[in-house]
Order: C-alpha cells, then structure tokens, then sequence
C-alpha cells in the first residue's frame, strides 16, 4: 500500500519557511521554526554547538543508525562596502550567479536589530541615462549594489543609520503556488526538502508505520556554503540519505513530478547498495522516479564523506528548475520524496548492525525486474 502523504501539510510549511530569513550564517530563526514543528510531531530533538538540529525519530532497534539530512540555510548575499553615493556594494553568500540577483527585493540586516528593505539592481540600471550601455554591462556582482528604500544620500548617512560592512542580506523569496501543482520561489532548494522530510515523519507517527531502526532526522545549517553534514553526525549512523533538488535541464534525466535518484554527482557515485534499495522502494510504492547523474553539484552527503564519516550515502531528489536562481517545483515531486522517504525509514536495515563490509550475493539489495512495477525507471 502507497505511504498516504499530506500534501496541504506541506505547502503549509513551505510557505511559512520561505517567508524566514536564512542565508548561510543567519540560520537561528528557521531553526526556531523547525524545532517548533518537530514539537508538534512529538519528536525529540538536540541542537548542535552551531546551531544544527538533530532529531531523534524513535524506532523498534536502538540507537540511531540512519539518518535522513536536509539543509536550512540558503542563498544570500552579505554588504562589503558603503558607498559614497548612499548604497551598498554587496557579495554573494553560496554561489550563485548575479544575473538572478538583479532586481532582487532584499532585506538588510544591522548589528542593532534593525532591517532595511531594499532592491539590488546593476550600476547601470536605466535605459534614459545608458540606453544600449545597461545590456553592455557583465553580469557580475562586482557590477551590482543595493539601493536603499531610505532617504541616505551618502557614506555618512549609512553609517550614521546603523549600516556596516558585514551586514547579512536575505533575498525575498517571492512564494507563489498555483492550483496545479506548481510552487515558484526562490529557496526550494533546500527547504522544500526539509518540508517533505517533515511530511514523512509526521505520515509515519500518524499512521502508526513500523521504523525498524531509530533514525536521525538532521537539519544542517551551512550546506550552501559547503560545510554540509560535516559536523553533525554521531559514529554509530551507517546509511545516510540527504534531501535535496535535482537538475532540470538538457541533458538531464531528472524528473519533474516524481523522484530522482541521484547515481553519481560531483563529488562521486553513491553508494550502490542503499541506492538500489531506494529504487526497489519507488517500485513497490508505485512513485514515479528517475537516475540522474549531475556534473556540477554535491550536497550534505559529500562534505560528511569527506569529513571521514565511514557511511553508506544516497542522494534523493525532488524535480527543480532554474536552481540557484527564481526556482520552481511541484507537488507532485514533493509529495513522491515524502513518499520514499516514509518508505524507507519503514523498509528493514540493508545489513546486520555488525556487518558493513561486501557480502555473498545473496545478502545484496537487487533491484526488481521492471515487469514487476508499473512505473518506468528511466
């Protein structure tokens, strides 16, 4: 039987997320959030030194040996120089280009508590005064500044308002979701994900599913800036799922309204036994998937690796188009991860609490024959 997922449930998260402030390194408030919904869910949970949750999701076998990892943090940017003509000269926080950044609505905030709003636009904003000179102009963030919605017209007058170098600069999301399906925002990536992993959880406790091993729900904070779940992992956690966006793109095979199985990314392939596992499971939870290779990504899983975690890691992903940039999901693709994530912390341990090393063939997790399902694996 297919795992029943609230699908409202999580739209209503991720609205109510994407309208907190989090770039990397401001993360506090959507921490608060997220631990205020794990409240709700009746699951314990312990704050890192640096802010990160660890969730303990109670299970028929001990202490924690899997773990499911999504990042709170996003995008951002960050003042590096007060101007002589009264704005702001601003650097990006993770990378993503400047061509998305112009235009941004932003709020600015100060040491003092205070939050400014503004619009980050190019040196060279208006077609009355540059004509062809606006289009000639690099798209780059050396090329942009932020115009203050405040009547300071100079250096003096941002200082003397509360303004410095180091300031953080959050980027209005701009939620919208429309009645079919598709979710358009900036900052689905990750926190659609972490919405789909609180979906499952919450799918798990209420319709009393079966967790054969007690699992880690983690909630990174630093991820867009590399760090990931370098940081938060307890030794005795074996497989590690990480929740993130999958590629839409030419020459991609990501799927759009289901889920996409990362094999390979960036930092290398995932680990072939947990991966077939995840693909046995969108089998026989009949949820539409897909296998993806992406060039030009990593997630949590690659900065635990390199951490020295000695874990199996796998990669699920939910159908994104123009990451890093004005993003958009469906519902469908949330509701499958949801889905698959249920299943898995419902399916039994690949191995023996004891055995983590290459066994007979017989102990392997096999992926079925496509005849056996009804959705295609591409």
């Amino acid at each position: 039987m297919r795992i029943p997922i609230d699908r409202q449930y999580i739209l209503q998260l991720l609205e109510s997320f994407l309208a907190i402030p989090s770039p990397s390194g401001m993360t506090d408030e959507m921490v608060r959030a997220v631990c205020g919904e794990l409240d709700n869910l009746g699951i314990p949970y312990e704050l890192t030194r640096r802010g990160a949750i660890r969730a303990h999701l109670a299970g028929e076998q001990g202490d924690p040996r899997r773990a499911i990892v999504t990042h709170l943090d996003t995008l951002g940017a960050m003042v590096n120089g007060l101007k002589k003509n009264g704005r702001l000269s601003v650097v990006p926080i993770g990378t993503w280009s400047a061509r998305f950044a112009e235009g941004a609505r932003v709020l600015i905030h100060s040491d003092n508590g205070q939050v400014t709003r503004g619009t980050i636009l190019p040196l060279k904003a208006s077609g009355h005064r540059y004509n062809e000179e606006i289009d000639e102009q690099p798209s780059a963030w050396s090329n942009l500044e932020i115009r203050i919605d405040e009547n300071l017209p100079s250096l003096d007058s941002l200082w003397e308002y509360g303004l410095r170098v180091g300031d953080f600069v959050s980027i209005d999301s701009n939620f919208e979701a429309s009645p079919n399906g598709f979710i358009n925002a900036r900052h689905l990536d990750d926190k659609a994900g972490v919405a789909a992993v609180l979906a499952a959880a919450k799918s798990l406790k209420e319709h009393s599913l079966p967790i054969p091993l007690s699992t880690y729900l983690l909630f990174t904070i630093s991820e867009e800036v590399g760090v990931g779940a370098s940081h938060i992992l307890h030794g005795d956690v074996a497989e590690m799922i990480s929740i993130d966006n999958g590629t839409l793109a030419p020459d991609q095979n990501t799927s759009e309204m289901g889920v996409t199985l990362a094999m390979k990314d960036s930092s290398g392939p995932f680990d072939i036994h947990l991966t077939r596992h995840l693909i046995n499971l969108s089998m026989q939870q009949e949820i539409e998937f897909s296998r993806d290779i992406f060039l030009h990504y990593r997630s949590d899983a690659a900065a635990a690796l390199e951490a020295g975690n000695d874990i199996r890691t796998a990669l699920i992903c939910f159908g994104l188009d123009a990451s890093h940039g004005y993003e958009r999901a469906h519902l469908n693709s949330l509701s499958a991860v949801a889905t698959l994530v249920a299943a898995y912390l419902s399916s039994q341990p690949l191995f023996a609490e004891d055995v983590n090393v290459i066994g007979p063939e017989t102990e392997y997790p096999m992926i079925a024959s496509s005849s056996e399902s009804k959705p295609k694996a591409y």
